[in-house]
């Protein structure tokens, strides 16, 4: 923090207490104190009022820039805000709050999501919610298989959550319903062992074979994502098409990157949340193409859902 703001950095020992209070009052306009970790005390994720009265008590107003943590009611992001006046958000706050909230309110259409990652429960409820608002829907990653086991196919050694094979469906229904079209990939990169050097084969997403698992997009995927989102003036990915990590599975994953790279300079906003997603576009190289990479991967999956941010409703100004 020195070397970027160009000036000494002072640490304090703790984050309240006696000595801290002693180094906020010593400070002339123009220091930076950084407090020690407020997770050291227990306290500051049960909120603990004793504890945030002592955490404000040096200090005179409270900026959170920190969205990643906005969807906890932890002591430093929503108890401050009760003893400290005026509390607003940073730049970094106010900027995700614009691209994710403003997306999820009042996108342009047509407006779509990319929903991937390895799990349906983790992503059901945004999944959900995401129907809703938006207009089509491309589903990739591990969570494809249980959507490809919905719909009766063979899905060999893959990833499946059983227990979410009827939730799956009645997205699958939802969707029908609604009038809003769900993209599966028709073709998988499959593999007989989960391994960067594995054999791999392209098969049909209606047909793998047994005892081979699938960890990546097709070829063909990818050319029917590109198509589908060609029209949207709005996308949201969470979540990468596959093991990505792994050189031979990447290329879905970076694959929809490139078409979301390209539809910017078309003038689409893309919104790229959650940790997985992020750093597929950083190795992808094309991070800097896209509207907004969100630095809150819990905190961008509620906002999507609907959800209240704690930390933001707290704030006097947002």
């Amino acid at each position: 923090m020195s070397e970027l703001l160009g000036k000494p950095v002072t640490l304090a020992p703790d984050c309240i207490g006696d000595e801290v209070a002693k180094i906020v009052a010593a400070a002339v306009e123009g220091d930076v104190i950084m407090l020690e970790n407020t997770r050291f005390y227990k306290e500051e994720e049960a909120n603990e009022p004793a504890f945030v009265e002592k955490l404000a008590a040096p200090f005179d107003f409270f900026v959170n820039d920190a969205f990643g943590t906005a969807h906890r009611a932890h002591a430093s992001t929503e108890g401050v805000t009760k003893f400290l006046s005026p509390a607003v958000s940073g730049f970094l706050l106010a900027k995700e709050l614009e691209y994710l909230d403003g997306a999820v309110t009042g996108g342009e259409k047509p407006m779509a999501a990319i929903v991937g990652g390895s799990k349906v429960s983790s992503k059901i409820t945004v999944l959900d919610a995401l129907l809703d608002k938006c207009d089509k829907i491309v589903i990739g990653g591990g969570m494809v298989f249980t959507f490809l086991k919905a719909k009766g196919f063979s899905v060999g050694t893959s990833l499946v959550e059983d227990d979410f094979v009827e939730t799956a469906k009645e997205v699958l229904a939802k969707a029908e319903r609604l009038g809003k079209v769900i993209l599966l990939p028709s073709d998988i990169i499959v593999t007989d062992k989960f391994s960067p050097d594995a054999e791999t084969q392209v098969v049909s997403a209606e047909a793998i074979p047994d005892g081979w698992m699938g960890l990546d997009n097709g070829p063909a995927s990818t050319a029917e994502q590109k198509e589908f989102l060609s029209d949207c003036k709005t996308v949201i990915m969470n979540g990468p098409m596959g093991v990505f990590e792994f050189e031979k599975f990447k290329a879905g994953t970076f694959g929809i990157v490139d078409i979301l790279a390209d539809i910017t300079k078309g003038g689409a906003i893309t919104i790229i949340g959650g940790g997985d997603s992020v750093a597929a576009c950083e190795l992808s190289g094309r991070a800097g193409e896209m509207s907004h990479i969100s630095t809150g991967g819990g905190a961008s999956l509620e906002l999507l859902e609907g959800k209240i941010l704690p930390g933001v409703a707290a704030l006097a100004d947002k």
